[in-house]
């Protein structure tokens, strides 16, 4: 890196957005993850043996996923070359390859290609890359907000390790915006800031598991926010909701809050009050409730409540589900409304929620007990020798598609888990 370069980068690293500057430099500072980069993790290993090999980051926004590339540029002895493949054209792609060989071939050093939004990749594009991250001309990182097994063509995936990100919890969120507000030489220390608990907690919930909306929510509330007589900037309740455009989910003068009113929508759909439904989800939506959080509660309440009662219930809910995230509001009050109303007139059986959880109680309080010998897998060589699928009864060699047969373990088969009443 020149003069020129250096003065460039360090005048980027004070000017770009605080959720930028607040990227995680080592694993240790990641939030969030563990599943995939806790220590001793396959990909905890990998990264910090430097041993990676390509890889694709499935996730939400603001989950972490370019944090996770740039920790990976950070401590490992590739090249990093990154490019966004809503931008990027063949030409772009081609000037990586012919720098990625040259560096492998006069300096045996590796690249690693971090493709942000790879989905936005049309299938030439896909099939371009493959036969130079098979023969490792380049490591690649794909990070994805779709699924990338309908996003991503199959040869690409196949040479590729899939790791899902997860949103971030409530409290992982806090840990980043607490981050920010106490780091003084990256985050926003040097203004003195003083967060309220309220907002700080409103915060932390109204972001949704979205890192970059809480830090840029965060970053506009203290650098418009003027300094009070002690020199200090007080972001309160009341300048989070105007930064966020999100009011506090705190629906009426009585003090009813954010848990007690899903909570009342909720039971009102299980006791099939269609009215109640619509006032509750109406409080909600005035409020500025996420209304992909509404969606999750209604698929909930239809496979809880509503169940084998009505099984088309589920698909009503799931479809909302989707529907808000395509849609948006206003327009998303008309699939939760619709959605919500269905399952409050629809049948009422919590069977499978009773079943599932009788089982689990189950399998926790008991041992693994031996699965009958004829119902165990037979699609191999050798499996008759170890007696298994000998005997099983094909159920459509019977009249009307049925034969008694045990299922269970012996030592289960008198436990009823399932009531059909």
């Amino acid at each position: 890196m020149d003069l020129f370069e250096y003065v460039k980068n360090n005048n980027q690293n004070k000017t770009s957005p605080l959720a930028s500057r607040m990227r995680p430099k080592s694993l240790e500072e990641m939030v969030g993850q563990q599943h995939i980069i806790g220590e001793n993790k396959m990909l905890y290993r990998a990264i910090k043996a430097d041993k990676l090999s390509s890889v694709i980051f499935y996730g939400p926004p603001g989950s972490g996923k370019t944090s996770l590339a740039k920790v990976i540029a950070d401590t490992s002895n590739c090249i990093f070359c990154q490019i966004n493949a809503t931008s990027a054209g063949k030409k772009d792609m081609e000037d990586v390859i012919k720098e990625a060989k040259s560096n492998l071939g006069m300096y045996g050093k590796r690249t690693i290609l971090f493709i942000d939004e790879i989905h936005r990749f049309n299938k030439g594009q896909q099939d371009y890359l493959l036969p130079y991250v098979e023969d490792g001309t380049v490591i690649m990182i794909g990070a994805t907000t779709e699924n990338p097994y309908f996003e991503v063509n199959s040869a690409l995936i196949s040479r590729s390790t899939i790791f899902e990100l997860k949103e971030l919890t409530k409290s992982e969120v806090k840990v980043l915006i607490l981050r920010a507000l106490n780091d003084k030489e990256k985050g926003l220390g040097a203004y003195n800031p003083v967060m309220d608990e309220d907002a700080i907690d409103f915060l932390s919930d109204v972001a949704n598991g979205d890192a970059r909306t809480a830090l840029n929510a965060l970053e506009l509330a203290v650098l418009t926010t003027n300094m009070d007589k002690e020199g200090k900037i007080h972001v309160t309740l009341e300048v989070i909701e105007d930064c966020i455009q999100q009011r506090n989910p705190r629906y009426d003068k009585d003090g009813d809050n954010h848990y007690d009113t899903i909570s009342a929508f909720i039971k009102s759909m299980r006791g099939s009050d269609p009215d109640a439904v619509v006032y509750y989800l109406a409080r909600m939506l005035e409020a500025g409730e996420s209304i992909e959080f509404i969606a999750r509660r209604i698929v909930i309440c239809a496979a809880e409540d509503v169940g084998l009662a009505d099984p088309e219930a589920l698909n009503v809910a799931v479809s909302c589900s989707r529907a808000v995230r395509e849609l948006g509001m206003p327009e998303a009050r008309i699939p939760l409304a619709m959605a919500a109303l269905y399952i409050a007139k629809a049948p009422k059986s919590n069977a499978a929620y009773v079943a599932i959880d009788k089982a689990l109680g189950y399998v926790r309080e008991h041992k693994p007990y031996q699965i009958p010998a004829y119902l165990k897998d037979a699609h191999y060589k050798g499996a008759a020798q170890l007696g298994h699928g000998i005997g099983y009864k094909y159920p459509h060699d019977f009249p009307g598609h049925y034969v008694e047969q045990q299922y269970l373990p012996d030592e289960v088969k008198d436990v009823r888990f399932f009531d059909e009443e």
